[in-house]
């Protein structure tokens, strides 16, 4: 089942060009590059493409008509949009309140940063969602494999098989459906999304999860000195994160890390002095900003923070042995 977010197919192989006069050579070179489908060209700004080696300004100019041919990128009318916004798959979170709170589950085409400090359920909230995007579509699921990048080394398959029991699934098929990555620094986490990209075109993954997206940042990076090169370097990372959502239909799950603020008074008048790291960088490249925090016991409350169409209101859950799930009485 393809997703209606990925244009009705989903996204073109970049060997299409092939067929409007396009050496093969060229298609390569382009495929070697980190672009692999016709939209991923069709996006990209020239001056990227030119960084492509053998291909010159001419051959450039050539490849994005071409591509641009092949990708509606006009405009539309806003009843088309509303229809395709309409047929969006949303994944289950496993409880649902959580699910009503956020309209249906976690939207697929787009970016949903969880924050909260530890022990909130940030990762247990990826680990469920790795399990229930393999779910049919009438099921809360998205039909499709999940790609998973970990950076702080706290990936657990036991928890996706006590999930997979949960819902009826066969354990060892669910970590199959699992592409599981360690990154190690900030430069291997964006080349790990271009190894990501390959994958997705070969295959139908319905989520793609980062946890953390910041924490290798705040170790790679350290002081003032530094600052803006950090933030460059994260605004391509979750660029490169929402050109994934664009052409292929994933919902994409990012985790992030807080940091409390110590900016004298103004901090003693807030109940909750604690805010996401990455600055407005982050803030605007996620389309949907979740805040966790700890309840009494297992439960959790999760608070929308930022949404374009969601009101800022909030939801409990419960951290369970298989998973999130609905507080118990």
């Amino acid at each position: 089942m393809e997703d209606a977010s990925d244009g009705g197919d989903g996204p073109l192989p970049v060997k299409r060009l092939e067929a409007v006069g396009i050496s093969s050579g060229d298609v390569r070179r382009l495929s070697d590059n980190g672009y692999h489908t016709v939209e991923s060209i069709a996006f990209a700004p020239k001056k990227a493409l030119l960084t492509v080696k053998g291909l010159s300004e001419q051959k450039v100019d050539k490849i994005m008509a071409e591509a641009w041919k092949m990708t509606p990128m006009g405009f539309t009318t806003a009843t088309d949009f509303h229809q395709k916004r309409a047929d969006i798959v949303q994944l289950s979170t496993g409880a649902n309140e959580l699910n009503k709170l956020l309209g249906g589950g976690i939207e697929t085409g787009s970016i949903t940063e969880v924050f909260g400090e530890f022990r909130t359920g940030k990762t247990q909230l990826c680990h469920t969602l790795a399990v229930t995007c393999q779910l049919p579509v009438d099921m809360g699921g998205g039909e499709g494999k999940c790609l998973y990048i970990d950076t702080e080394g706290t990936f657990r398959p036991e928890r996706l098989l006590a999930t997979a029991e949960r819902y009826g699934l066969n354990g060892p098929d669910v970590l199959d459906n699992v592409a599981y990555a360690r990154a190690y620094n900030t430069d291997h986490q964006l080349q790990l999304l271009h190894q990501a990209s390959a994958m997705m075109i070969e295959s139908r993954y319905a989520l793609l999860v980062v946890d953390s997206a910041t924490s290798l940042y705040r170790t790679d990076y350290s002081g003032r000195g530094e600052l803006s090169s950090r933030q460059m370097h994260l605004a391509k990372f979750l660029r490169t994160l929402l050109r994934l959502a664009d052409e292929y239909g994933v919902a994409v799950v990012i985790t992030n890390q807080v940091v409390a603020q110590v900016d004298g008074g103004a901090a003693m008048f807030q109940a909750d002095p604690k805010k996401p790291i990455g600055g407005n960088i982050m803030a605007h490249a996620s389309t949907t900003r979740l805040y966790l925090r700890k309840g009494r016991g297992e439960n959790r409350i999760c608070q929308i923070y930022d949404s374009p169409c969601l009101p800022s209101t909030e939801a409990t859950f419960a951290i369970l042995p298989d998973g999130i799930g609905d507080v118990k009485d």
